[in-house]
């Protein structure tokens, strides 16, 4: 008898609140734990609680989750690129997974779904932002075949942070 399961990605919905917190908390110590100022980082994490989350998936926020045998392990959030100066028309804000899952291809998979939603929006071009301290991310995104566009910094609490813009499509 073999063993097999589900993997699959979806549109959060109502009742994954919960489940979507347990990955960003996980998820953001695991990355940035060395990196962003711990009190920053927890300041971080507890702002993004579950009614935090159940606030924007009821506001119609556009968020995919990643399931592994029904248990979301992942997510991703996109929209229109908020950065003026880069010709890029949409943005994927954040994609995370559980530590545990990260390394076996569904990052791969959440990324190319989060990438063909933004194209049916007419987003035919993409940016991602990533801290350049956060080597995985990076080296994930370069083997995306994302290119590097910009450089900008980011403060969190005393200490400035240099982030990385790779991009897909026109201008990327």
């Amino acid at each position: 008898m073999s063993n097999t399961f589900t993997i699959g990605v979806r549109r959060a919905e109502s009742g994954d609140a919960e489940a979507i917190t347990k990955v960003h908390d996980a998820a953001w110590r695991y990355a940035y734990d060395g990196v962003i100022p711990p009190r920053e980082l927890a300041r971080i994490i507890a702002r993004r609680g579950p009614r935090w989350w159940d606030r924007a998936i009821r506001k119609g926020t556009a968020i995919l989750v990643i399931e592994v045998a029904g248990a979301i392990c992942g997510y991703a959030t996109f929209g229109p690129n908020r950065a003026r100066n880069l010709v890029q028309k949409g943005e994927i804000y954040e994609i995370y997974l559980l530590p545990e899952y990260q390394g076996i291809g569904l990052g791969t998979r959440l990324f190319l779904s989060a990438r063909r939603e933004l194209g049916r929006f007419g987003f035919d071009s993409v940016v991602v932002w990533a801290l350049a301290d956060n080597d995985n991310a990076c080296q994930f995104y370069r083997n995306a075949g994302g290119r590097k566009v910009a450089r900008a910094s980011e403060r969190f609490g005393d200490v400035q942070l240099t982030k990385i813009a790779f991009a897909w499509g026109r201008g990327g």
